[in-house]
């Protein structure tokens, strides 16, 4: 729920979704899940003009219309304690489709996931993540003789690649998880890894999770520049 330009990160997340397409959501939630009901359950009042009757008859009408039109959001209560892997297993019920997407609620991106579950479906396996070339968060230094600095370069992109947390994934993969105490990224990822059931989505876009308070005040600073790379939405 922390806010880039005035929107919960949720928000931005879920935008990108629709834009490609998905407009149907199961929020897991646990810390501070009430705040998030909330934030939904006020959502029409708190987004268009309106008229009210007090009194035993009641009434609001709204005038307007948002642009979050359509969207379905569930939100199913996972537990304050449940690790990731127990949040995904207990949201299984209002799972009705072979492939469904996944991600987490801190990261924005301009992946294009349309392109991600065509990629999920083409080649057959049960799982896909989303992966990009890191930002080194430090001044990387090329040293020389005597410890001469060759080349200074500030956060370069690193060698490697690592998981920007966009999923497809087939459902199947519920019978890789287990109780609360399952960890999605340790035992269930590393079996699909190993049993050669997961395949990367490589992006070369953006991708930027906000984990610190500098997180914070980039991504609103990119906001506020007018042209955030993740807004791929009109």
């Amino acid at each position: 729920m922390v806010e880039i330009g005035g929107r919960p990160v949720l928000w931005h997340i879920m935008k990108t979704y629709a834009h490609h397409g998905f407009r149907d959501f199961v929020l897991c939630l646990g810390y501070r899940g009430a705040a998030i009901k909330e934030y939904f359950l006020n959502y029409e009042a708190m987004n268009n003009d309106f008229s009210i009757c007090l009194g035993q008859k009641s009434q609001i009408r709204y005038h307007g219309l948002h642009t979050e039109q359509g969207f379905s959001v569930t939100l199913a209560d996972t537990g304050i304690e449940s690790m990731t892997g127990g949040r995904i297993q207990k949201i299984a019920r209002y799972i009705d489709s072979d492939t469904f997407l996944l991600t987490y609620g801190d990261g924005v991106s301009n992946v294009d996931l349309r392109n991600l579950v065509e990629y999920h479906k083409s080649h057959g396996k049960l799982a896909t993540v989303t992966t990009v070339t890191p930002v080194s968060r430090f001044g990387m230094l090329d040293l020389g003789v005597e410890d001469q600095v060759n080349t200074f370069t500030e956060k370069p992109k690193t060698d490697g690649w690592v998981s920007a947390g966009y999923f497809a994934l087939d459902r199947k993969v519920f019978d890789y998880l287990g109780g609360d105490e399952c960890v999605f990224e340790r035992e269930p990822l590393e079996r699909l890894a190993r049993e050669g059931q997961l395949m990367a989505y490589r992006h070369p876009g953006f991708f930027y999770a906000m984990d610190t308070y500098r997180d914070y005040l980039y991504l609103n600073e990119l906001w506020n520049s007018g042209a955030p790379p993740w807004r791929v939405w009109e």
